[in-house]
């Protein structure tokens, strides 16, 4: 049988496989299932996952595999020995013994109760550091592989300019450009060269294709007002280099309708962009639960049968774990082919997407994990040591008056609801058998018995939908609490900083006010913590902010009293570690904002990009941003001169610009590149990114600068929506932030 034939193609072992199977065998192969609903021992202390010394319930497992087998597993993230266990009873129930895919969750390390937790993606993106995501992504598959699972739904390059959405956290931020950057270097380093037989490699399914990150009011999964020019210029570009350049094979689709298009049912976006336009020879994943939306929020389908015939007609293939039980997703979609509602070809397609991965996978050959070696590659040393330099490179420091670093420090108070708790962020591992540091235990650590530092969390961080609460004015579905810990309140926390020469206060979000479905109406610090921070200043002692978060916040009162504020973001594992290296001058902070902060909640958008309008101001004050995009400081400074712009084509140019570290230590710079198309047919942003590196440099040091510049970065869509580069002027602008722009020149082309 040629399918078993090694030396064929993959896409010749599928074509006959799938030649040999029955319309009820491929379409199982679409479907999915959740591992721990079908376990002896859920893990005790994470519901998606599966105890070391679970079996598969074999008899429930039957009956929804049948003799068909089944495609996918999800939610069962566990040792290989179980997984192997699941694989061979999957295989038995396929009368051509096909393999099962096992797929996870892993944004910042794979979801495993005991796995590595990285730094989340906003704070990757803000090491502005293209190598420093390519390892993280390098690491995270091979821990994801080593325990048995093939595919991860991940990355998110959703492209946030929502500040009020929960999810802002699981992305790369609020630039086209930056976001497109690193979905690349994740993928390359999540799936290497594509060999995906290797077992140190993941397939990748990047989310939420293609415009999910505006969503209305900030509400998950609510729908996208943009035109067609938005979702050409702005979103599909991330997605179009994960596919063409970085070798995606799929996609998750969004939840949500953009330009009132559900995107799930659309062929415009599944079928023409993705298949015509990019080639993209995988699967489109349906999100958990969004084939219903049709049916109850949507309301394009008048049932959930007809609601999975338009998902399939579109272009969509593999079902996300959803409401439907297998049995009615299977039997719906035969009965559609059977009467005509869906082609035999649309599953042919869907089913040989597939099986074609199956077998580059290896896993006809391969279908079981090693048992052993994973033991040796979760949590190793070179990915904690890779775990902590991605959370320094990640710090940064948007205000500072010469506090930082902290110098001739006998005592401390070190207040705040997270300033003896690491927030990690959502979509990680849990630590299972291993305990995270505080900032509190790093800082006494550090310091030793010869520094004094007075604890006290001060407030809680708001938690748990009980009742309606207001703190500071803010009105919550909550009860301001944080977690077990009340210990701390305000009157405490003030009487420790009354005994200390400099207050380090620590807060932020926990995983209930950021995170996927914790969307929020106002951006400023949640619960009583504006209110305990403004009452520690009322002290006079010296005071340094330390947020860990996972998007924008209205800093307008902090920013007033503060001496220094460093964002640390959800930086995992090693997150408390990093801050207090920074906050003793041990790591120089060069992160950069990938998320512009607005002036305060009512004012947004601020993104960098907004087109210019003639008016910029509201009654209460400018809109533009308090710390603008590629916005950080550092505790050197440095010069940029020699810019020099050179011709070597139509639409091509070399930049060139030197940089000198002209303060008294060493650090890194995030030179950054800029774009304006002076006069354009059709209104474009008066600057947007189109380069950045991240260099180091010695005191005194000068190293120079290179940029190379294409058609792709003076382009725009006209009129006749035709990407075009149109004649005319062009600023090309170097400096440290979208505000911050040192040098720049004029060129002018001529390219038509």
């Amino acid at each position: 049988m040629k399918y078993l034939d090694t030396s064929l193609s993959a896409e010749e072992r599928a074509e006959d496989l799938l030649s040999r199977m029955t319309l009820e065998e491929k379409v199982a192969q679409l479907d999915i299932f959740r591992g721990v609903e079908f376990t002896t021992i859920p893990h005790k202390i994470h519901n998606c996952s599966l105890d070391e010394n679970a079996e598969p319930d074999y008899e429930r497992l039957e009956k929804i595999l049948g003799n068909t087998g089944i495609g996918f597993m999800h939610d069962a993230y566990t040792t290989p020995t179980v997984f192997n266990k699941y694989q061979k009873f999957i295989m038995s129930k396929s009368r051509f013994s096909i393999p099962c895919i096992f797929t996870g969750e892993a944004l910042h390390g794979i979801s495993w109760p005991g796995a590595m937790v990285f730094p989340v993606p906003l704070c990757l993106a803000a090491s502005f550091n293209r190598d420093i995501v390519n390892r993280t992504g390098k690491a995270i598959a091979a821990e994801t592989r080593s325990i048995g699972i093939h595919e991860i739904l991940a990355p998110n390059l959703d492209v946030a300019r929502e500040p009020r959405w929960g999810r802002v956290e699981e992305t790369f931020g609020e630039d086209t450009y930056l976001c497109s950057e690193m979905g690349y270097q994740i993928i390359t380093g999540e799936q290497q060269d594509g060999d995906f037989t290797r077992d140190d490699v993941v397939l990748t399914e990047p989310k939420h294709y293609c415009v999910h990150g505006i969503a209305e009011n900030g509400i998950n999964c609510a729908n996208a007002r943009a035109g067609k020019r938005e979702v050409e210029q702005c979103y599909l570009p991330v997605f179009e280099k994960a596919i063409v350049e970085a070798g995606a094979n799929n996609v998750m689709a969004c939840y949500n309708a953009v330009d009132s298009e559900v995107v799930i049912s659309s062929k415009y976006y599944l079928t023409d962009i993705l298949r015509g336009r990019y080639g993209m020879k995988g699967y489109v994943r349906a999100d958990w639960g969004s084939i219903e939306r049709l049916v109850e929020a949507h309301r394009t389908a008048a049932n959930h049968i007809d609601a999975l015939r338009d998902v399939i007609n579109a272009g969509m293939d593999v079902q996300g774990c959803c409401t439907y039980t297998n049995e009615f997703r299977q039997t719906t979609i035969v009965n559609h082919v059977k009467n005509g509602e869906i082609s035999q070809k649309r599953i042919d397609d869907a089913a040989f997407s597939v099986l074609r991965l199956k077998f580059m996978l290896g896993l006809f050959e391969n279908p079981y994990a090693d048992e052993e070696k994973y033991k040796s590659v979760i949590r190793c040393d070179n990915h904690k040591a890779l775990a902590l330099e991605s959370a320094r490179q990640g710090m940064t420091l948007i205000e500072n008056n010469g506090i930082l670093p902290l110098k001739d420090v006998k005592k401390i108070a070190l207040i705040g609801p997270s300033s003896a708790r690491q927030r990690i962020g959502g979509y990680s591992s849990i630590p299972f058998g291993y305990e995270i540091k505080s900032v509190y235990e790093e800082l006494k650590e550090a310091l030793g018995e010869e520094v004094e530092i007075y604890q006290n969390p001060g407030c809680g961080i708001p938690k748990g939908i009980q009742a309606i609460k207001a703190e500071d004015g803010q009105h919550h579905l909550v009860e301001v609490s944080d977690e077990e810990d009340e210990s701390g309140t305000v009157e405490d926390a003030v009487a420790a900083a009354e005994k200390s020469d400099v207050i380090i206060f620590v807060g932020g979000d926990n995983t209930f006010t950021s995170g996927e479905g914790h969307d929020r109406s106002d951006l400023r610090l949640p619960g009583r913590q504006r209110e305990l921070i403004l009452e520690l200043a009322k002290t006079g002692k010296p005071l340094v902010i330390v947020l860990e978060n996972g998007r924008s916040i209205d800093l307008s009162a902090e920013c007033e009293v503060a001496d220094a504020i460093l964002l640390a973001w959800f930086g995992g594992e090693f997150g408390a570690k990093a801050i207090v290296e920074t906050l003793l001058g041990k790591n120089n902070p060069a992160g950069r904002l990938p998320v512009s902060f607005p002036a305060d909640s009512n004012r947004i958008p601020c993104y960098y990009t907004r087109l210019p309008n003639f008016f910029d101001d509201m009654f209460e004050g400018s809109r533009a941003a308090r710390y603008p995009f590629g916005f950080g400081l550092s505790y050197t400074k440095f010069e940029y001169s020699d810019l020099c712009v050179e011709k070597t084509g139509v639409t091509d140019f070399k930049v060139r610009v030197n940089v000198k570290n002209i303060g008294d230590v060493d650090g890194d710079e995030v030179v950054q590149l800029y774009v304006n198309d002076v006069v354009s047919s059709v209104i474009t942003p008066l600057k947007v990114l189109q380069g950045f590196e991240r260099i180091y440099l010695k005191q005194g040091e000068t190293k120079t600068v290179e940029f190379a510049l294409g058609f792709n970065s003076f382009r725009l869509l006209n009129k006749d929506f035709e990407w075009v580069v149109e004649d005319g002027d062009f600023e090309i602008m170097l400096g440290a932030s979208s505000e911050d722009i040192r040098l720049k020149e004029t060129v002018n082309i001529k390219a038509n």
